[in-house]
């Protein structure tokens, strides 16, 4: 009897977590398993992934073959360099936390009420326009005083 290390789909239709389980090659992929032995959900962010070290070198030295998706999440978590004698991988990173979004905004309005220049309004192309062509006009009135 061949034996599978595999994902078992669980959950909702678009918020799927999945099991890593053991089970025998011919059942089918939400079927019954041998053993679980981890837990993977891709949805958190960052995803969750657990898996159970010592079953999982277990089933790999008595010969149990992991799938595809299976094998890269061993890979992250070095099980299966471990397996195969290599070195272990660099550490998974955490992201950094967020910034407060509030404290950000509450900043941001302090700078504005600080004497900055901007004037705060929506700037529209006629707008652009009316500053363009306002600019342009005592430009060229002082050129023509220098001239005279």
């Amino acid at each position: 009897m061949a034996v599978k290390i595999k994902l078992k789909r669980l959950g909702k239709i678009r918020s799927p977590h999945y099991r890593i389980v053991v089970a025998d090659s011919r059942t089918r992929r939400d079927g019954r398993a041998i053993e679980e032995i981890g837990l993977y959900h891709p949805v958190q962010n960052p995803s969750r992934i657990e898996v159970n070290s010592e079953r999982a070198q277990y089933w790999l030295s008595v010969g149990a073959q992991p799938t595809e998706p299976v094998m890269a999440i061993l890979k992250l978590t070095g099980d299966w360099q471990a397996h195969k004698g290599l070195p272990a991988p660099a550490p998974l990173l955490q992201p950094e936390p967020k910034a407060d979004k509030r404290a950000a905004f509450d900043a941001f309005a302090k700078g504005l009420e600080g004497g900055d220049e901007s004037k705060g309004e929506a700037i529209t192309q006629k707008a652009k326009k009316a500053d363009k062509k306002a600019d342009e006009a005592p430009a060229a009135e002082s050129a023509e005083s220098t001239e005279a």
